[in-house]
């Protein structure tokens, strides 16, 4: 059982810098009907950018090991189909 790896993921379909540039041209046009002050929503954005970069860190940790694991199982099970015959 094998997963998609982190970059095939739609978010990571764009950089960094082009998603940004994308939410500040809509930040832009939208600017008279937003509540919260544009800096408070830029470091926002930025921890949150932080913070799903941290998640998808940990994801692929766990996807590794996850995999790590079911190699030594496959391994196990070949051996002690070995010694049952």
């Amino acid at each position: 059982s094998t997963a998609n790896a982190p970059e095939d993921d739609a978010p990571n379909r764009y950089s960094r810098t082009e998603r940004t540039t994308f939410s500040r041209y809509s930040r832009d046009a939208n600017s008279s009907g937003s509540s919260l002050p544009s800096n408070s929503l830029e470091k926002r954005i930025e921890e949150l950018e932080k913070e799903l970069a941290k998640e998808r860190q940990e994801n692929a940790r766990l996807m590794k090991m996850a995999q790590d694991k079911e190699e030594l199982i496959g391994k196990l099970k070949e051996e002690i189909d070995l010694l049952n015959r």
